[in-house]
């Protein structure tokens, strides 16, 4: 037997940290679940949803925690802060857009052009152009297929 120290890596802290609020969103999962009072005459209500995501963000943290552990998690790439800004700008807009009552097609349009190109795209027309393309025929499939409603502005009621 050899005392001599093994070549391993040290826990890594942000994968340690990671595992912990996986683990805690299930548990928040689940114990908001069962604050759900449906009355459910046969099969189940609709407390199983969270519950079966919490079982599944369960087993992401302990298989987050064991490579944090082991030190196995990759090294990561270094943020560009111009991109998070233009998708957290974005998803601002989306919020705002909505909340005064402009609908779901202009907000996600906007938030689609600058997440495009936040992945540096710069074809800005193009993507405005496939944006309400896609969020016109995303809006029109829950609205008129699934009969599901999305925040409604000037442009859906034009549908």
């Amino acid at each position: 037997m050899s005392d001599a120290p093994q070549d391993r890596a040290p826990p890594d802290r942000a994968g340690l940290v990671i595992a912990g609020l996986l683990a805690l969103l299930a548990v928040v999962l689940v114990w908001d679940a069962s604050k759900i009072n449906a009355v459910v005459t046969y099969g189940m209500g609709p407390e199983a949803t969270p519950v079966v995501i919490a079982i599944g963000l369960g087993i992401l943290a302990i298989a987050n925690l064991i490579d944090a552990i082991r030190g196995n998690l990759p090294p990561r790439e270094s943020a560009d802060p111009v991109a998070v800004w233009l998708i957290l700008g974005g998803m601002a807009a989306l919020i705002a857009i909505i909340g005064v009552g402009g609908g779901f097609i202009p907000a996600a349009t906007v938030l689609f052009v600058a997440t495009s190109t936040a992945f540096g795209r710069r074809a800005v027309v193009t993507d405005l152009i496939i944006a309400l393309v896609l969020t016109t025929l995303i809006y029109l499939a829950f609205d008129k297929l699934l009969t599901l409603s999305l925040p409604a502005g000037p442009l859906e009621r034009l549908f």
